[in-house]
């Protein structure tokens, strides 16, 4: 009975604290990766941009392109050598089928809206 009253108290006094603890962060392991830390696919990173800098280079989830900077649209490997645009922005580039498959289709993200006014 003496073993059990401390018990009681330690299990009461956790539960006191429970609501106290830090809750855990938003960040995941695989998925909701931030800035800079390692990827394989750009599904996992918050920004949507899995990017490496060569093909041996380890990929890192990055910001994704501002306007007028360069830019890759959208595809489906998931990692990208230059970063799709911000959202509201397109990228302006000439596909091809071999940059297409290689992924080095590359150019410069426009706001549609701004190019349709001066027009």
């Amino acid at each position: 009975m003496a073993t059990t009253l401390p018990l009681r108290l330690l299990l009461a006094l956790l539960l006191l604290l429970a609501p106290a603890l830090p809750a855990p962060h938003e960040r995941g392991l695989i998925f909701n990766l931030d800035t800079g830390e390692l990827c394989l696919q750009s599904a996992q990173c918050k920004s949507s941009c899995c990017h490496r800098t060569g093909g041996l280079s380890l990929a890192r989830c990055a910001p994704e392109a501002a306007e007028f900077q360069e830019c890759s649209p959208k595809s489906l490997y998931g990692v990208y050598y230059r970063c799709p645009c911000e959202s509201g922005l397109s990228c302006d580039v000439d596909k091809t089928i071999v940059g297409s498959l290689t992924n080095s289709d590359f150019g410069i993200c426009k706001d549609p809206r701004r190019s349709n006014k001066s027009q």
